[in-house]
């Protein structure tokens, strides 16, 4: 079955100038402003499209982990993941780094690696980044 998420954007004005915000229509959870400061000068107040892609791929590779290790018998009790996406002006995204640290019951480091290594391959946000050079991963468990 196909499902389709819908989000919008709204933008005035020039590049450095101007300003937005993007909105997410499906689930209706929330407006964020937007604008070229956040991206290219770290401005706290809004939000940036990277911020967003590392929204995505953190949420997508935690429950793609969840999935794989439930699957291999040996579900977790939790999963934090951070994702950190750098954005080059004139270059564009050209990194991200996931950081994930896990409780996950009678599983060894090594074994939450290769895990953990599955999920960044196959999550289908981090497939959508193929085009991302550098996507590296720090994982342990807790």
């Amino acid at each position: 079955m196909a499902v389709t998420q819908s989000a919008s954007a709204h933008w005035e004005g020039s590049l450095i100038e101007g300003k937005g915000n993007v909105n997410l229509d499906t689930s209706k959870s929330g407006s964020f402003d937007i604008d070229w400061k956040a991206r290219a000068e770290e401005a706290g107040a809004k939000t940036s499209p990277e911020e967003l892609i590392a929204a995505a791929h953190s949420s997508c590779y935690s429950m793609a982990l969840s999935h794989g290790l439930t699957g291999a018998g040996t579900p977790p009790t939790s999963i934090d993941t951070n994702a950190k996406v750098t954005f080059v002006a004139g270059q564009g995204i050209t990194a991200i780094h996931l950081t994930v640290r896990a409780n996950v019951p009678g599983l060894t480091q090594e074994a939450f690696v290769e895990a953990a290594e599955g999920a960044k391959k196959n999550c289908p946000v981090s497939k959508a980044l193929a085009a991302v050079d550098n996507i590296t991963l720090d994982a342990a468990l807790v």
